[in-house]
């Protein structure tokens, strides 16, 4: 049985992040050989490229780092599972995403944290700061404001839009249940889908499940007051508010279950839960009572709902939470940092479900051809080589889907974004060397 060392990483992490003060800087990526290279890097010289830009726009993709920069953005209202802790409690968060964006994925990505909860003035910022970014990435902000700031952004810029807590959840639990279905041996058409918790995560991970294949009727949802139905009237009754939530209620749940979790589990193939930090949110009895071969993905984080090893004791075939020290880690680095090289090495100008199917894909397919088991449904962070495959694959879906500004080969996609990623690994190598 695996001990659980929360308290031991919690120790080491503080006193890392007090040695460095911060996960992240910037290193300048110019030639300088002397001060008199300034003439070319500044004044003078700098005037050159900006009367380029001020002729035609998009030559600020050929003369700034705008193709390679993405934003950060959170208003700290939905941290991990510590909640709401605001903008400055959140920022080691942040700082840790945009060093995973430059580690894996060689993107520029910076932490900017909101000191308002007001979603007109969180767009209103981000649109107002969009001239200096390629793509935007909201971060752990509160449900229901999350979906609407997502849906009004996308409508209103012309660079990628992305919330990781929807978007790259989403993806990676599909790329995680494609091979797990395998190992099972059951289709995705004919699965039943427990999830529980019903927040910005679950409920866009079964919109992209059920374009992926999944029935729709064939999900059972459940949120702290119980599972999803059309008579649920506190939603009902906030339906303008909570209207994601609602579509929940009127395309799930067939049989009209109604109760909490363990009624949501009975005679499932799948548990896909993404709510309250456990240990026992989820209990080893309720899992007897699913299908044949369960499949439980607890990504509740610090704690998973069920602890791995209880699940499997349970009967559970396979199990995956969101940690790095159990085996099948369900975490949203594994697609964020590929999808948007891809998107910024073409120009897209959003980001769409088909191309988180196609990072899911590519992702369960690395896997498979490494040799899928129960241990290994997805690939780990530390295969990097995966990261160039997505990167080519979703650039290539935003070719084909009319999205993207540039038209680049598969083959050439591919070992761009591979010397991208090879250059970053290796300068935060050298770097290390002199800390």
């Amino acid at each position: 049985m695996r001990k659980d060392n929360t308290n031991q990483i919690y120790k080491k992490s503080i006193s890392l992040h007090k040695k460095y003060k911060g996960k992240i800087g910037v290193i300048p990526k110019c030639k300088i050989e002397s001060l008199d290279d300034f003439k070319y890097w500044y004044t003078p010289g700098v005037a050159a490229p900006c009367r380029e830009i001020y002729k035609q726009f998009n030559n600020v993709f050929e003369y700034t780092n705008k193709w390679n920069s993405v934003a950060i953005i959170s208003d700290g209202s939905r941290i991990l599972g510590l909640g709401d802790i605001g903008p400055y409690a959140g920022l080691p968060v942040m700082e840790g995403k945009a060093l995973i964006f430059k580690y894996l994925g060689g993107v520029d990505a910076y932490p900017i944290m909101l000191k308002t909860k007001d979603p007109e003035k969180i767009i209103e910022t981000v649109k107002i700061i969009s001239p200096g970014f390629g793509g935007i990435n909201l971060e752990d902000i509160e449900q229901p404001k999350c979906f609407y700031i997502l849906d009004r952004l996308k409508k209103e810029l012309d660079i990628p839009i992305w919330h990781d807590d929807q978007q790259g959840t989403a993806t990676v639990n599909l790329a995680a249940l494609i091979n797990a279905l395998k190992i099972v041996d059951k289709k995705i058409n004919e699965i039943k889908i427990a999830m529980i918790g019903a927040g910005a995560a679950n409920i866009c991970i079964a919109k992209l499940l059920i374009k992926a294949g999944v029935i729709s009727n064939n999900i059972i949802m459940v949120d702290s007051k119980g599972i999803l139905h059309p008579d649920r009237e506190d939603i009902r009754n906030n339906k303008d508010l909570y209207k994601e939530k609602w579509e929940m209620c009127k395309i799930t749940n067939k049989e009209r279950r109604k109760g909490g979790i363990e009624e949501a589990i009975i005679g499932t193939d799948v548990i896909i839960a993404a709510s309250t930090p456990g240990p026992g949110i989820i209990k080893k009895e309720w899992i007897k009572k699913m299908g044949r071969d369960p499949i439980i993905f607890a990504e509740a984080n610090p704690i998973p709902e069920i602890m791995p090893q209880e699940a499997k004791q349970a009967g559970a075939r396979v199990v995956a939470t969101g940690r790095s020290d159990f085996p099948n880690q369900i975490n949203n680095s594994l697609c964020f940092p590929g999808i948007f090289r891809g998107v910024l090495d073409v120009q897209a100008k959003t980001i769409t479900d088909e191309m988180c199917i196609s990072a899911a894909k590519t992702i369960a397919d690395f896997a498979e051809k490494k040799g899928i088991n129960e241990d290994y449904i997805i690939p780990r962070m530390d295969e990097w080589e995966v990261y160039p495959l997505i990167a080519a694959s979703v650039a290539q879906t935003a070719i084909s889907q009319g999205v993207a500004l540039k038209k680049i080969s598969y083959s050439q996609l591919y070992k761009k974004a591979k010397e991208i990623i090879y250059i970053s690994r290796k300068l935060t190598k050298i770097v290390n060397n002199f800390k």
